[in-house]
């Protein structure tokens, strides 16, 4: 028998595949006006977040970080326009202000698609390749919400591990919070802040929810709509209504055995897309294929994308559209902050619970509600002023 002492065994660190499944949960989301920014006061025994333990900004070091490319402030600033909380919309918007000056010189390209259609693989090597020649790229990856944590559920940064670790990419997830349209509430700020940290090209990617992705159409320059061979006709109720705001059509994963099944889907859509009126002016919408995984005509792709935008900025449609997206924001805003005013009325808050009881009741009737609730507000703000 040996004399010799075992030298004592070094703990084998965990890897991600040693987690056990019920490790894995949903990233709990904010709720009650607050969206994760440090506060100047916590209630008494809570736990202090890790923002909290960072010095406040004031408005000149986030526009000096934002414009210095600083990507810590830029992550900070983004939460600051995204948080719910009264005490930091202002903030928000006075950023917004001095920032603006700076935005508006990247292309805004939105990504769709149904589900399974592999968006976040082709988005993963599209930005890639554009990091390659020189382009500082900004992703927005909005996922769908837990309706339990309204967290995000899918976390697309996990998805694009390659493309998170560029230097030269930025990814943002950002749950939709329950917001229809497949984007989230603040993805126009967003966009402003990613323009002015001097990102040049901007993807984002919606949740794929079908005709409701019309809401990234006002957000966008070039709207992409990524399909695959195969879905069958179950599926053309949801395609034809994004099909009709598409700039372009992409069959994904047209490689290996799927290729030809993939060139015979790009075929019938590029028949069909001749019935169809195109959804910019002066473009013709085309049906193209390509592979995510091999990154087979996803060159081609992006040379379609770089010759819309020099075709419409030519004809003035590009800066049309953006025009109009402005003043769809402008819409937006007021019908959102009339919203939240009303309410948040404590006179609204006092009677809406009675009020919806009786229209659930069937004693009262959902318009004479809305209209006595209105009325209700009216006379709230006569007193206040």
């Amino acid at each position: 028998m040996s004399d010799k002492k075992k030298k004592p065994q070094k703990k084998k660190r965990p890897s991600a595949h040693d987690v056990r499944p019920s490790a894995l949960s949903v990233k709990p989301g904010k709720v009650g006006g607050h969206d994760g920014m440090s506060r100047s006061k916590e209630p008494k025994g809570s736990v202090r977040p890790a923002s909290a333990l960072r010095p406040e900004l004031g408005t000149k070091e986030y526009v000096e970080g934002v414009l210095a490319g600083d990507r810590t402030i830029l992550g900070r600033a983004i939460t600051l326009v995204e948080s719910n909380a009264a005490e930091h919309q202002d903030r928000a918007q006075e950023l917004l202000k001095e920032l603006s000056p700076r935005a508006g010189r990247s292309i805004r390209v939105g990504i769709t698609g149904i589900p399974g259609s592999g968006k976040s693989t082709l988005i993963e090597t599209l930005g890639t390749t554009l990091t390659e020649t020189d382009h500082q790229v900004a992703v927005l990856a909005v996922d769908p919400s837990s309706s339990v944590s309204r967290g995000s559920i899918l976390g697309d940064k996990t998805r694009m591990e390659r493309l998170a670790r560029n230097p030269r990419a930025f990814i943002r997830p950002s749950p939709t919070g329950g917001t229809l349209g497949g984007v989230a509430r603040k993805t126009r700020e967003t966009i402003l802040l990613f323009e002015a940290a001097g990102y040049d090209v901007l993807l984002v990617e919606t949740v794929g929810v079908g005709q409701n992705e019309i809401a990234v159409r006002s957000m966008v320059d070039f709207f992409l709509l990524v399909l695959v061979a195969g879905t069958g006709d179950e599926l053309q109720g949801i395609k034809k209504g994004v099909i009709e705001i598409a700039d372009a059509l992409v069959v994904n994963k047209a490689d290996g055995e799927n290729k030809v099944a993939a060139a015979a889907a790009r075929a019938q859509y590029a028949r069909a897309l001749h019935y169809i009126r195109p959804a910019t002016k002066g473009w013709q919408t085309e049906a193209f294929t390509a592979s995510a995984l091999t990154g087979d005509g996803v060159d081609a792709l992006w040379k379609v994308v770089e010759t819309f935008r020099n075709l419409t900025t030519r004809s003035g449609a590009f800066g049309r559209r953006r025009c109009e997206q402005a003043r769809d924001w402008l819409h937006q805003m007021i019908a959102e902050r009339l919203t939240n005013n009303f309410y948040g009325h404590p006179a609204i808050a006092e009677i809406l619970p009675g009020i919806e009881q009786e229209v659930i009741d069937g004693r009262l009737p959902a318009a004479r509600a809305a209209m006595n609730l209105l009325k209700k507000f009216d006379e709230g703000r006569t007193n206040s002023d």
